[in-house]
């Protein structure tokens, strides 16, 4: 199972993306959790995350983030600002996947 969590300001347009991504995954039979909430509630996550993406409003925060996130062994990216404003949860399951590699 690989776990993407996406972040966002207020983690209501990364659920839309999520749901697409879902989608995206099911279609392909991938085993895949993908997981929306806002960047504030990223500190108070349990979960394991194995690809951490940012939405493009959060970008500022990409640094930080990289630097608690990426010593734990997760990917972080900060979505495609084209991708994530046509809610293309194919592409960016496609992207998400290509950190693995």
């Amino acid at each position: 199972m690989i776990n993407i969590v996406l972040i966002c300001a207020a983690g209501m347009s990364t659920s839309m993306l999520m749901q697409k991504m879902k989608d995206s995954a099911k279609k392909r039979n991938l085993d895949i959790s993908v997981l929306a909430m806002p960047e504030g509630r990223l500190d108070t996550h349990k979960g394991q995350i194995d690809i951490l993406l940012l939405g493009p409003q959060i970008i500022y925060l990409e640094d930080k983030i990289r630097e608690i996130y990426e010593k734990k062994g997760v990917k972080v990216a900060v979505i495609d600002m084209v991708d994530y404003g046509s809610m293309n949860g194919d592409k960016v399951l496609d992207d998400a996947l290509l950190l693995l590699e």
